[in-house]
């Protein structure tokens, strides 16, 4: 049998590589523990729930839960060690920090992170709204589409300066390569990159002419990776100045996620409802063919 990612996404649950369902309400987000076999999702609910699964074989139980402290929680990131895990709350921007102990199971009192801010997009910036939660060089960096930074704080959850975005970008996924930031701007259609000492560099994630609302961007090795909803495509940009080598098809409608295997990149295509397989050749995507039929998925996560 053909297997595929973990898929988590708005229907009745996540799939597993062997196409069985464990089911939870909208497991839009999925993150794996790095040396214990748990992976983490989130339920994004206006009441949001995060779910520690066993997971064997291939499959997943349900092992423990607890809220995420938040309303719609639209991601989950694990530190390093292991020993931390941290969700972003999309509703009311609220991140929050959760111990995990050996076993990978939550431990003690999570620590409430509440953001604050808006910006000029009259519907989207009204108040804050954490997207992404990422742990680089043991600060965690959180993403907020609706004031325009990406809040900083350590693991203690103390807050330091945040970095701050031209207004209406709505940083929405972000990545690092050492202490280079890059930055998709849902708002505003960009890619950003951030190195320190320069003025930083900006462009359109997309060449097409159609109102674009980057979503999720990985770095793989000189390339940056950039998924395009409204054109539906994959953008490839070389990281040094963004300027662009390539831009393909997603393999279907809104491509909401994705994640790059090996030579392998699977695409969360939402409204679509199916996970397209590329293969990386010369890191340009080419579609193998492989297709995988799934309600409104949003997250891939690799098996």
């Amino acid at each position: 049998m053909k297997r595929h990612p973990y898929i988590g996404g708005y229907g009745p649950g996540i799939v597993t590589p062997g196409g069985e369902l464990a089911r939870l309400a909208a497991p839009s987000f999925l993150a794996r523990h790095p040396s214990l076999p748990v992976i983490y999702a989130v339920g994004e609910l206006a009441q949001g729930w995060i779910t520690a699964f066993s997971a064997r074989e291939g499959r997943l139980s349900p092992w423990d839960e607890r809220s995420s402290e938040g309303d719609s929680p639209c991601h989950v990131a694990v530190h390093p060690s292991g020993g931390l895990l941290a969700i972003a709350n999309y509703g009311d921007g609220t991140a929050s920090l959760h111990r995990l102990d050996a076993r990978g199971v939550f431990d003690g009192d999570p620590i409430v992170l509440r953001g604050h801010g808006s910006g000029p997009h009259p519907e989207r910036q009204q108040g804050p709204h954490a997207h992404q939660a990422v742990f680089h060089e043991d600060l965690l960096y959180v993403s907020d589409l609706g004031a325009d930074v990406i809040r900083r704080y350590t693991l203690d959850g103390e807050a330091l300066e945040p970095l701050t975005l031209p207004p209406g970008t709505g940083p929405r996924h972000f990545a690092f390569a050492g202490p280079v930031l890059y930055v998709t701007g849902e708002l505003d259609g960009t890619v950003t990159r951030l190195a320190p000492g320069d003025d930083g560099i900006r462009v359109r994630a997309s060449t097409a002419v159609t109102e674009n609302l980057p979503s999720h961007l990985e770095l793989a090795g000189d390339l940056v990776y950039v998924a395009n909803r409204g054109p539906d495509t994959i953008s490839v940009l070389r990281a040094d100045d963004l300027s662009q080598v390539a831009e393909v098809p997603s393999g279907g409608a809104w491509p909401r996620h994705f994640a790059i295997d090996g030579d392998r990149m699977y695409v969360a295509n939402q409204h679509s409802g199916t996970v397209a397989e590329f293969a990386l050749a010369g890191g340009i995507p080419e579609p193998t063919g492989e297709v995988t039929e799934v309600e409104s998925p949003s997250c891939v996560l690799p098996a």
